[in-house]
């Protein structure tokens, strides 16, 4: 097992690609490709198919892996196990390793983006909660990392919120066109099959992909499903982890200004040397897990357009450890922000107190366009603002006053008042586009999400 799946995937995506659940998964495609043979005229006894049956869930990896040593070959030793372990030599007749190794792998990942999109549609649902509770609480924006302009805290999150369910798109359509590689025999043209039964042998594909629910299947392959399909699927997960990761970034930056925390828990400790710190540890891990799947799919890239001609195995120890350890990367990020987000403390009073603050420069666009409503050029307009704002950010590092609105109605040279700017200093009149567009992707989210009773009940289980 990995580091990744040891420290941070959750239960089920560990068994997903545990060697367990891969090699059930082979016997029971042999057993359907075998009873779909038996339809076919092989000469193969109920007693047979009983006794793989019987013995499918019989797994003894030590004895794998030494018939592995002798033959030299992953796929034979897991052949002379299973009928070993039933007492015949029926199973793979016709087949290739990769009509077993192809589409075991399509089918884990099948059943692993299930649970991909499942958690990410909670997910979805557990953030559009947050922003719907934070929609109306007033927030400095920032552009460069410098407060901008007034925004709220729901809004800022509806710009992630956007974004994932924008990559969520990508993933579902990505999972209604997945394709089974098929049992296409040693290239892929399946005349092995076809010599043995002398009829069109895709009746064994199709009896296949109606057990295990599969609607896509590939023409013509070669011995391998093209690598560019594996490429695609880690890529999704990068764009899925996007919108997380700069979640992550961002709980980080407002942690760092006291605007927000992950809290706590019981005997938590943020720092061996500095007793009072609070760490985003989870945002710091968060951050770091989609660094690891970046790398995932650069690995991933360079199997993309360097196929030998019907397949070779050059991609497998590549494949053995990305796809593997991709899918436990985004199931980690899911989880986690998931966690996060439903421990997440917010400050108000930090929030109100650097709104206050700043709240003069955050209205100087409002300020320019009173100018310009009094007659003034707008590049005229730009400019006064512009010196009195600079002679008012040094006076607030200097003393902590913000005197921006002094400044300006002072100035002779400028016709505006208090009474002029009064109006444009209520934070209220100044967000209300950022609630309105912050309300919308609250909508939009709810309905692509889970319920958010689901949503509620949805506590991944706590990792390191």
């Amino acid at each position: 097992m990995s580091i990744l799946a040891d420290r941070y995937a959750s239960r089920e995506m560990r068994e997903f690609w545990s060697r367990e659940y891969k090699i059930v998964l082979e016997r029971d495609l042999w057993i359907s490709v075998l009873k779909s043979q038996k339809l076919l005229g092989l000469d193969v006894t109920d007693e047979c198919i009983q006794k793989y049956e019987a013995s499918k869930r019989i797994i003894d990896l030590a004895s794998i892996d030494q018939r592995e040593t002798k033959t030299q070959h992953d796929v034979k030793a897991r052949i002379e196990e299973f009928n070993s372990l039933a007492g015949f030599q029926q199973i793979h007749i016709g087949m290739t390793s990769r009509d077993v190794t192809e589409n075991v792998e399509i089918l884990q990942i099948k059943v692993s983006l299930e649970l991909v999109q499942s958690k990410s549609k909670s997910l979805l649902t557990t953030l559009a909660k947050f922003a719907e509770t934070y929609a109306e609480v007033p927030l400095v924006a920032r552009t460069h990392n410098v407060p901008a302009q007034l925004s709220t805290l729901g809004r800022r999150f509806s710009t992630w919120i956007e974004e994932f369910m924008f990559s969520l798109q990508h993933l579902d359509e990505l999972m209604k066109r997945l394709p089974l590689k098929g049992i296409k025999g040693a290239i892929g043209t399946s005349q092995d099959l076809h010599d043995l039964f002398g009829i069109d042998a895709t009746i064994i594909e199709r009896n296949l992909m109606a057990e295990i629910d599969f609607h896509n299947s590939l023409i013509a392959p070669a011995q391998i499903y093209p690598r560019s399909i594996d490429y695609e699927i880690i890529s999704t997960f990068v764009q899925l982890a996007s919108a997380p990761s700069n979640i992550a970034t961002n709980i980080r930056l407002m942690s760092g200004l006291g605007i927000l925390s992950e809290g706590m828990k019981d005997g938590q400790t943020g720092s061996s040397a500095m007793p009072h710190k609070v760490n985003a540890r989870l945002s710091e891990r968060v951050n770091g897990l989609t660094a690891l799947l970046k790398g995932h799919a650069l690995m991933l890239q360079e199997l993309v357009g360097n196929q030998w001609n019907e397949g070779d195995v050059s991609c497998s120890v590549v494949r053995r450890v990305a796809l593997a350890d991709a899918f436990y990367s985004i199931d980690a990020i899911l989880d986690t922000m998931i966690r996060i987000i439903k421990r997440l403390e917010v400050f108000p009073e930090v929030l109100d107190r650097e709104v206050r603050e700043n709240l003069p420069f955050l209205i100087s666009s409002q300020i320019m366009n009173a100018l310009v409503k009094k007659g003034l050029g707008r590049e005229d307009a730009h400019s006064i603002v512009k010196k009195c704002s600079l002679v008012a950010a040094e006076n607030f590092r200097k003393t902590g006053e913000n005197n921006l609105i002094d400044l300006i109605t002072k100035d002779s040279q400028i016709p505006l008042k208090h009474e002029d700017l009064a109006p444009l200093l209520n934070p209220s009149d100044l967000t209300s586009m950022a609630i309105k567009q912050t309300k919308s992707i609250i909508v939009r989210a709810l309905n692509e999400g889970i319920s958010t009773s689901e949503a509620d009940s949805d506590t991944p289980s706590e990792a390191l």
